[in-house]
């Protein structure tokens, strides 16, 4: 999960703690949820970026995200009664993926990380353009003593990831020999981190999470060990092509308000027994009797490269659209994510075309991900 999509005014944008760093390193802003942040970097670019992640190992400064916090008794289990996954699957210490739907639609208002420190505090990483939507609903259905706090400026982010991640981290005496999808604290040179096996590069890799004044003397600290594992500044652009050849969803394009965790096939980040959680009903029903459309792969048959909003079609049926394109730099080929409909029945490897600028370019459909992912 992360903001990629760019805000249609780039005015009083904010700007990570790292801002300079960035600056010094050549990098090419944009405005992504509200924040300016690097694309790229001089002398990177997104194929280099994207390969330093696959190959070595590469950090991202992904401050731009939310954070939330939870807090008072029964927090954990408040938390379960209103995002979508199952909290009760995991044990403090550990993180999982879950989803904020829309209470009548079932519509993702926002995909989460979620930090289950104990039974009285939950830490949540939303999306930057949602955090405060999402921080505005729980707060409106929090019970007497459990007190939601936005925290979004307080702290920074960075991923490090890719398959030397471990290694660097290592260096620098960071804990690194926990599960996936699990976090533990410890100290780097005086500073606080909280250290999360995750990421959204399908890639070996971390997360670091630090009070936001210290941002700074921690990348410092990554980049003077991280030579000689092939370190590499990497931007939201790289971000976006690791992640689609991943399949994992961005929000704003392939959930939304309008896509429901049944169309976008992630069910499995809903707890269905539960016995409540927004958009229950509503998700039910429609698991019930089916969607209407679901989230399919694509990947090129011909020399061509989809985006978003391109149709697909097969004959003269239009089938649906294309949520998420690009060029992987894995594969050497067209690769996308659309929306499809359930009627007439896709299989895996049927050929439909994109209609691209009037065009029309043959693509198969195919399951996710598209490149083998190495999280574990």
């Amino acid at each position: 999960m992360t903001d990629l999509t760019p805000d249609a005014a780039a005015t009083r944008l904010r700007r990570s703690p790292l801002h300079e760093r960035h600056t010094a390193a050549g990098a090419k802003f944009a405005p992504f949820g509200g924040w300016e942040m690097p694309l790229e970097y001089a002398g990177g670019g997104v194929l280099k970026e994207h390969a330093a992640v696959r190959e070595a190992v590469g950090v991202f400064d992904v401050s731009h995200l939310g954070k939330a916090r939870i807090t008072g008794p029964g927090a954990a289990e408040f938390v379960n009664s209103c995002l979508s996954n199952d909290l009760r699957r995991i044990a403090p210490g550990k993180a999982q993926y879950t989803l904020a739907c829309d209470d009548a639609t079932g519509g993702v208002i926002d995909d989460i990380i979620a930090y289950l420190h104990a039974e009285d505090h939950v830490f949540l990483i939303p999306n930057a353009a949602n955090t405060a939507e999402v921080v505005r609903r729980l707060r409106a259905a929090a019970p007497a003593g459990v007190t939601v706090t936005d925290e979004h400026d307080a702290y920074a982010v960075l991923a490090v990831q890719g398959p030397r991640s471990a290694e660097l981290l290592g260096a620098l005496g960071l804990p690194v020999g926990h599960e996936y999808m699990s976090f533990s604290t410890a100290p780097l040179d005086g500073v606080e981190l909280t250290v999360c096996r995750t990421g959204y590069t399908g890639e070996l890799g971390y997360e670091l999470v630090m009070a936001a004044e210290h941002a700074v003397a921690v990348w410092d600290a990554l980049f003077a060990a991280g030579e000689a594992y092939g370190l590499r500044a990497c931007g939201l652009a790289a971000r976006d092509t690791l992640r689609t050849e991943m399949g994992y969803p961005l929000h704003g394009q392939d959930l939304s308000p309008e896509i429901t965790p049944v169309q976008a096939r992630s069910g499995w980040a809903v707890g269905w027994d539960k016995p409540a959680f927004w958009g229950r009903d509503a998700l039910l029903a429609e698991k019930a009797a089916g969607p209407r459309r679901t989230l399919r792969g694509l990947v090129a048959v011909d020399r061509a490269i989809p985006r978003p909003g391109m149709t697909v079609h097969q004959g003269d049926a239009e089938l649906g659209v294309i949520t998420t394109g690009t060029f992987s730099p894995t594969l050497k080929q067209g690769i996308a994510l659309a929306l499809l409909t359930t009627d007439p029945k896709l299989a895996d490897g049927d050929e439909v075309e994109v209609d691209i600028r009037g065009r029309r370019a043959r693509m198969r459909v195919t399951r996710p991900p598209f490149v083998q992912p190495s999280v574990r």
